[in-house]
């Protein structure tokens, strides 16, 4: 109430009527009205007498800093999630990995167990197991191949089908490192090839061919003497005629040592460790052998830091034989296997391949050209190479198959790089979709094949529609990583044989890179410890054949001489 009075009212008792009054003053303080009745205070707190007068309350400001702390908030959320991407994708479903497995077990199921066409229960059990190392899943299914290979070969051999029954324990031998199943059949199955009658038959052969001078090979002396006492261990006769050949094959070991015919001399004692895995004089026979690696070795040595030294002063090629080249290559003539001469042609063209883009910078096709020329003779599948073909135009030097020439450009165009950028918008949506194919394709390993659908015939199917693409280039140059990637997980699965053929995809592509170093010594001793593996399973044909492959890439190891002795004594 106001308290004014109504000027239409006369009443002496100045009787007021309620009204609004103004809204602006309902900010004021109200005037003190005296209406005759008791004050009444309200405790509040008490201000300092005479102080100024408290300031009206401020409007809330305005929160600028929200902003700036949500962006922070965003960018630390992205980087957690960058940085732990791989994490989160091993949580998401792998389908494709499910997919693999359900085809695999549906083969499996179809009794489609072995095969080449990509189709079968082991390749897709292999393909999963190649995707995710430590699928469970994958290893399971690879067993239960390998124990239906067993039930196929017993049945096999039932029938009377032996090169049947053979061929399925050969592969249940790879899956399941031997067993006392795979051995039981496997004799079986020898005594099943040589019966009593025919194991007389089998040693007048074995004794005509040492005759002959015959003493390897399928129907020599060795093998048919190996077959006889692999069917009857008691056979005194053929016991001592491997003996003799033996004696026969040690003597030619002897005669290659003297030529200083590593390979062949090499290739002959192993024989005689197959054969005669107990024969007395194999340990003096491989001392022989390693004192002269040790000498060639040294020569080799030689050879290498003289290219080495070449490379250090700028001279890659040319005439003469002070060249990088040339040393490398002499280095390779006296040991075809050198893994640090075959690293030094990778070097060699590497060097030619920074000229070729030096030359590209400066407008200079031709002389890129010729260098990529003398390049790929060195090192033809180069990640590299490849890319800088890319720059000179048209990839490889021609166009890719089913892939056609940027806008502009026509076939030999000496134009054609400028004409790669003024590439059209279709070829642009080509070629982002064979780099997202390319980037599938390294994914599952399928890095150099299949033949056009591989990773890097798709990057550089890419490029040779635009070979000035950052992405399909730094896809292609990025191949090598993937492959040691790779490579490191099947060593660490076991699985040798897929880690020995992703090295040969390594060596193609990355040619003279040092950290192949590691990853030779990596997989030679894995394939040391896969023979010795096998070995313990009863398997010392393949044991032996994972050593020699071993030796391919460590053959100074001290392994594997001590694993050589162990399997042929059977220790």
């Amino acid at each position: 109430m106001s308290g004014r009075k109504d000027n239409h009212d006369h009443d002496h008792r100045g009787r007021t009527e309620p009204t609004l009054g103004r809204l602006d003053d309902l900010d004021r303080p109200a005037a003190p009205v005296d209406d005759g009745l008791p004050r009444i205070v309200v405790d509040e707190p008490r201000r300092r007498t005479g102080g100024p007068t408290p300031p009206p309350p401020r409007r809330e400001r305005k929160r600028g800093w929200l902003i700036p702390m949500l962006v922070l908030v965003l960018i630390g959320g992205v980087t957690g999630l960058w940085l732990q991407q791989d994490r989160l994708r091993n949580l998401m479903p792998a389908t494709e990995l499910n997919d693999l497995l359900g085809q695999a077990n549906q083969a499996l199921a179809a009794g489609k167990l072995d095969g080449t066409a990509g189709d079968s229960a082991r390749e897709l059990f292999e393909k999963a197991r190649d995707q995710q190392p430590d699928s469970d899943q994958a290893r399971d299914g690879l067993r239960r191949v390998g124990m239906a290979e067993v039930a196929r070969a017993d049945a096999a051999l039932s029938a009377g089908n032996l090169d049947e029954a053979e061929a399925a324990l050969n592969v249940a031998r790879e899956l399941l490192g031997g067993g006392s199943d795979v051995e039981r059949l496997t004799q079986q199955l020898s005594q099943a090839r040589n019966p009593q009658g025919h194991t007389e038959s089998l040693i007048d052969r074995a004794q005509a061919a040492f005759a002959a001078g015959k003493f390897d090979g399928d129907d020599g002396a060795g093998a048919l003497y190996r077959r006889v006492l692999d069917a009857d261990r008691n056979n005194t006769v053929a016991a001592r005629g491997l003996d003799r050949v033996g004696d026969a094959l040690a003597a030619q070991a002897r005669q290659a040592i003297s030529d200083n015919d590593r390979p062949r001399a090499n290739a002959l004692v192993d024989r005689i460790a197959i054969l005669v895995p107990g024969y007395s004089d194999l340990p003096s026979l491989r001392a022989s052998l390693a004192e002269t690696r040790k000498q060639d070795d040294q020569a080799i040595a030689t050879l290498i830091q003289q290219g080495n030294d070449a490379m250090r002063a700028g001279r890659f090629t040319g005439d003469g034989d002070d060249t990088a080249l040339a040393r490398f290559n002499a280095a390779l003539a006296a040991d075809p296997d050198n893994a640090g001469a075959k690293a030094g042609l990778g070097q060699v063209a590497q060097a030619l391949i920074v000229q070729a883009n030096a030359a590209l910078d400066s407008n200079d096709d031709a002389q890129a050209a010729k260098l990529l020329d003398q390049a790929t003779k060195l090192a033809p599948k180069s990640a590299e190479l490849a890319a800088a073909r890319a720059r000179l135009g048209g990839g490889d030097g021609h166009a890719a198959a089913g892939v056609p020439p940027a806008a502009g450009a026509q076939a030999g165009d000496d134009n054609a790089p400028e004409a790669s950028l003024a590439v059209s918008p279709e070829q642009k949506a080509k070629v982002a979709d064979l780099v997202r194919r390319a980037q599938a394709a390294a994914s599952r390993g399928d890095i150099m094949d299949p033949p056009g659908d591989s990773a890097y015939d798709l990057y550089r199917n890419a490029l040779a529609i635009d070979g000035n693409d950052p992405t399909a280039r730094a896809g292609l140059q990025g191949l090598p990583a993937q492959v040691e990637k790779q490579m490191q997980q099947a060593v660490a699965a076991g699985n040798v044989k897929r880690a020995e053929d992703l090295y040969g995809t390594l060596s193609d592509l990355a040619p003279g890179d040092a950290s192949q170093g590691e990853m030779r010594h990596r997989l030679g001793s894995a394939l040391i410890d896969n023979a010795l593996q096998r070995a313990s399973s009863g398997d010392r044909q393949g044991a032996f054949q994972s050593l020699d492959h071993a030796r391919r890439y460590v053959p100074d190891d001290p392994r594997l001489q001590s694993a050589y002795e162990r399997i042929a004594t059977g220790r």
